[in-house]
């Protein structure tokens, strides 16, 4: 199967089940995994979904070397074709049902150790730390606790709870203010699931960083297709520009049969107009001040992603464009400035700033099933895929491809 192209399905799109993602992100606010779940969200068939999409991309690296964690009814751990998946990189996350019997709780930690001795490692939620599921406690390497049903005066019992329970590793869900991200921190907590970090910051930073002007002053001079010289003489203002986008293209570029050695061999290979989008990119890695570097890392997946659902139905150029889209998405965060201040001193293509500043134009409904596919929202991501005509079949591949090339470029 092409690595540029999903495989041709003819299902309609009417019975839409496909993969989104939370990010689960470390104490340095860089991308330490992703939870998958199906959408519209069903978590009894988490697992099936996930194995359905990987069946479809063809590899078992289901997000690079990146950590998932994958919903698993209990009742289903049995006849699960865990053979798709590389325990290495997977978790698989179960729920200690609540009112189970002595004997439902025993058949239950005789599944769970076959899973564990297969060599994945397993979460539970907060049902596990009741005397009843003592038996199951030793097995964990993950403990989720779900913001949304701990009051801020018991989060710090409950942490001390969870990690007196074994060797687990502590992880918050639903973290979605910085507030939450920092007061679980204090209380020792090291992993950290939510969208959070991709919220605009609330102090305004009304000046842009010299790396980050240094970035775009290329992004704009490669845009115009400027003289080589004017732009090298860019470059050299911050030596490790060059290298950094050398590294990029060189790591997950377009299967080049030569190493790019520099940027001129870059601009004679590529072209200026291919190059724009790659220079986008070092924005994304560029992060003074206190954008998370889980932001960049999502900025990346939001490009690939639309590029690659782009590819189905657009031209080359059109293409590109969504590529810039996605990672500009999430400029007003990585600046922290608003997204049209931050825009401002960009040269875009109309395309580009119609989609990101008035949600219109042939790229918004591609951005808005890209959002979707972190937030959720049921709603927006049926209407997405609707007006796109794009099956399960082609949004999982394009997902799942999108996760492994920037975990790709995040090495």
């Amino acid at each position: 199967m092409s690595a540029d192209h999903a495989p041709a399905i003819d299902a309609p799109p009417a019975a839409i089940s496909a993969l989104s993602r939370q990010a689960i992100v470390d104490e340095r606010r860089a991308v330490y995994g992703y939870a998958l779940f199906e959408q519209p969200r069903d978590r009894a068939n988490d697992s099936t979904v996930v194995l359905d999409a990987l069946s479809d991309s063809g590899s078992n690296a289901v997000a690079g070397e990146k950590v998932v964690f994958i919903h698993c009814a209990l009742e289903n751990l049995d006849v699960l074709h865990l053979d798709l998946l590389d325990p290495a990189k997977v978790v698989l996350e179960v729920d200690a049902p609540e009112g189970s019997s002595e004997e439902d709780i025993e058949r239950g930690r005789a599944a769970l150790v076959k899973i564990r001795t297969a060599g994945f490692r397993l979460a539970f939620g907060p049902s596990v730390l009741e005397p009843a599921f003592a038996s199951w406690r030793p097995m964990a390497a993950f403990i989720k606790l779900e913001m949304s049903r701990i009051p801020p005066d018991q989060a710090e019992r409950v942490v001390k709870a969870a990690r007196a329970a074994g060797k687990a590793e502590v992880v918050a869900e639903q973290v979605d203010t910085v507030e939450q991200y920092e007061m679980m921190k204090r209380f020792g907590v090291k992993l950290f699931q939510g969208q959070w970090f991709s919220q605009p910051s609330t102090v305004i930073d009304k000046t842009v960083q010299a790396s980050q002007a240094t970035i775009i002053q290329l992004i704009n001079l490669v845009r115009r297709e400027a003289d080589l010289d004017e732009i090298e003489e860019v470059i050299k203002r911050d030596p490790t520009l060059s290298y950094k986008l050398l590294r990029m293209i060189n790591s997950c570029g377009f299967g080049l049969s030569v190493e790019i050695t520099s940027f001129r061999h870059a601009v004679m290979i590529l072209g200026l107009n291919r190059l724009f989008r790659w220079a986008t990119l070092l924005m994304t890695i560029s992060r003074p001040g206190g954008a998370a570097p889980a932001a960049g890392t999502t900025a990346v997946v939001r490009g690939r992603l639309m590029e690659l659902l782009a590819a189905e139905l657009m031209p080359q150029e059109d293409c590109d464009n969504a590529f810039v889209v996605g990672v500009f998405s999430l400029l007003d965060t990585m600046l922290g400035m608003p997204l049209d201040q931050a825009l401002g001193s960009v040269t875009l293509p109309e395309p580009v700033l119609d989609a990101l500043l008035r949600n219109e134009g042939q790229l918004a409904p591609f951005l808005a099933l890209t959002k979707a596919c972190e937030t959720g929202d049921d709603v927006a991501f049926a209407k997405a895929c609707d007006e796109l005509q794009l099956s399960n079949h082609q949004v999982n591949w394009a997902h799942l491809q999108a996760l492994m090339w920037a975990d790709q470029l995040d090495r």
